[in-house]
Formats: structure tokens, sequence, C-alpha cells
């Protein structure tokens, strides 16, 4: 009897052991292919700085992360099956990675039924925390109305008051066309031409023809990653931009981005979540271990992919447990000091409330620009209202 229990108990100690040993598994679902994929490397470089930071930290609980990547290429339906691949066979409970919102849409959709938690580092469409929410999404970006509301700050500065506004023919390009509209009229201001544009098309001349003819004082873009080099390489024969007094520009003008400008993009405005240059010793910490890590400064995008582990890792601390429910519960809510500063992600529908920083595109050199940090917009100023469409 005693040889029996002492077996039983060191089996158990043996299960303790292996399930201590097991590895918490933290995903990407990246695209490799199309007008995205120019972002990819930096959504994997910050993911896997924060696991290899969390590890030498001792982990959680005990056991230490491992990142597990999926690629696709970019369509909704190549994402959910990346995710799907991620969870059902790699078994990984937490992920994020870099998707446009039409693929976001489609992932978030499939969330619950993944038993799974997204934490989204780049869609902005609003209806993802507002008629699309849903308990197991959660948005570690901003949102194009946190976006426009940057931008109404900086019309406002600028006393613009017409606008033309040329928009990228996806989810986001519209949301932030309508909203922008809505906060000029508001204002006292007016929009003369709004045009969509495919944001695989190679040639964008009669877009910047009509742009041309009888500009507004300012023009407004939501045209990202490689369509937006495009566009911003192709007007430059026609001096598109010194039409306008004020030009604004969202996902284009970013340290990312502006290397294959030269200096076609020079004194263009644009908001984005993150810039290496931010106050704080937390911060200054990051980027420092970041560039040795690296040779390089972090951008936008591997911070937020190192911001959605690290929160992760906060709930999971939290909720001592790794189980979807425990850390879901646990993350809504949480309130925590980031390289980004003091941070919410607001209980009601998931979304991170943060501050905004206002860059500027500026020379640096012949045929050469640079980002410049201008200011930061605080929380209380640049946070998205809770939409009374989310019901989680």
């Amino acid at each position: 009897m005693i040889k029996k229990l002492l077996a039983a108990l060191a089996t158990a100690a043996m299960l303790q052991g292996a399930q201590a040993a097991e590895t918490i598994k933290l995903g990407v679902v990246n695209i490799d292919s199309g007008p995205y994929a120019v972002s990819g490397a930096f959504v994997n470089d910050g993911a896997a700085f924060a696991v290899e930071q969390l590890n030498a930290q001792g982990g959680a609980l005990g056991r230490k992360y491992e990142l597990v990547t999926q690629n696709h290429a970019g369509s909704p339906a190549s994402a959910i099956a990346a995710a799907s691949r991620l969870v059902e066979q790699q078994k990984v409970s937490f992920f994020t990675g870099l998707n446009p919102s039409g693929t976001s849409l489609a992932i978030a959709s499939k969330m619950s039924e993944m038993n799974a938690l997204f934490i989204d580092a780049t869609a902005a469409s609003d209806d993802l925390t507002g008629k699309n929410c849903g308990p197991n999404y959660f948005r570690i970006g901003i949102t194009d109305g946190m976006m426009v509301n940057s931008f109404r700050e900086m019309a406002e500065q600028s006393g613009i008051k017409s606008w033309d506004l040329m928009m990228a023919d996806i989810a986001v390009g519209h949301d932030t066309a309508k909203r922008f509209t809505a906060a000029m009229e508001q204002s006292g201001g007016k929009i003369g031409k709004t045009l969509f544009a495919p944001i695989t098309a190679s040639d964008l001349g009669s877009y910047i023809a009509q742009l041309l003819e009888k500009p507004a004082d300012g023009l407004l873009m939501y045209y990202p990653s490689s369509g937006g080099i495009a566009l911003i390489k192709q007007q430059q024969p026609f001096h598109l931009f010194e039409k306008y007094k004020t030009v604004l520009s969202a996902s284009m003008v970013n340290e990312i981005l502006i290397g294959a400008h030269g200096d076609a993009s020079v004194g263009l405005w644009s908001a984005q979540s993150y810039f290496w240059g931010m106050p704080g010793e937390r911060n200054a910490a990051f980027v420092k271990a970041f560039e040795e890590r690296y040779k390089r400064k972090p951008t936008y995008i591997d911070t937020d992919a190192y911001l959605s582990f690290q929160l992760v890792h906060q709930a999971i601390l939290k909720a001592n447990s790794t189980e979807v429910p425990a850390v879901r519960a646990a993350l809504a809510g949480l309130k925590t000091d980031t390289v980004v500063g003091e941070v919410e992600m607001r209980a009601a529908d998931h979304q991170l409330l943060r501050p905004l920083v206002v860059v500027q595109a500026q020379q640096a050199g012949p045929g050469k620009g640079e980002i410049v940090m201008k200011s930061i917009e605080p929380t209380v100023k640049v946070a998205p209202a809770l939409s009374p469409e989310c019901k989680m």
C-alpha cells in the first residue's frame, strides 16, 4: 500500500514537473506578400524581442514563453486559415500580428469558437471595437477614430477649413473619410473632393490629376504601405503636395517608409501610436536594449507587437493562470505603465487607451527625408468614444 502511494506521488510530481516545463505559446499571424508585407518583419522583430525579454525575466508562472508564427497572403480567408493553424495545430491561445482591418475583422469573427485571444497590433477600423467587437478580441493599436481626433486637432491648429481626401478603397479608408468629413463639418469646414483608389493600383495618375484640378487648402490621405510609397513618388513630378497649404497622412509618413520616399514626402504630417523619442525611463531602456539587439531604433509597429505580448504577460500574472477565460478577464480593464506611458485596456470594448505622437517628414540632406516627433497628443484628447453598437 505504501509503495503504491509513493508511486502515485512520484507520478503526480512528474506530471507537475512536465506541466511546469511546458512553454506558454505566443503567436504571430503575419502577411508575407502583397502591399502590407513591407511591415511584416517589424511585427516579427517586436514580438520576438518581447519573448526574449520576458524569458530573460523568468517567463511567467514558472514557465518560459515560445513564439510561433503563421504567415498568410493577406486575404480574409488566408488570415482565418493561418489563425486556425496557430490555435488548433500549434496550440496557441494568445496571438497578435500584422493585419489590415479586413483580415482582422475576419479573424475576430472566429475568435470565440477558437477559444483564443487575438491582441491586434495594427488594424484601425472602429468596427472592430464597435459593432463587431467581441469578448476574445483586444486592440493594442490605434483606431481610425483616434487618428481622426488627432487630425481634427491638427486641422484646428492650421486654421484650414477646406479639405480634399485621398483614401485607399478599404474599410479603414472609408471610416476615416466619413469621420473626418463629419469633424470638419461640425467645425465649420467643408470637404471638396473625396477619392477612393484600390490599394493595389499601380498607376495613380488619374487620381493625382483630379486632385490637381482646383485643390482645396488642405489634403488628407490614407493610402498605406507600398501603395502610399507609390502615391508619394508618382505625385512628385506634378508637385501635388505643394498645391496644398497642409498635407496630413495616415500610415504613409513614418520611420518605416521614409527611406523609400527620398525627400518626396518632406513637409507631410502624420500621427502614429509610438515614436522612439517618447519621454520616460522605461522607453529609454527599451530603445537602448532594442537598438543593441537589432542595430536600429524600434518603429511603432515593432513596439505595438512588443506591447501586445507585454500586456498578455501582465494579464497572465494578474490571473495567475494561462486559461483563456482567466486571462481575458484579467486583460479587460488592465491598467499599467508601459513604454508609451500609462495605458488602460478599456473593459467595455477592449480598446487600449493610449496617447498618440504627431510627426512630420523633414529634409535630412539632398534627396533624403527623416521623421521628426513634433508633439504628443494625450490620451484624453484622442481617446475614441465608446460605441453604443459594441455588445460583448
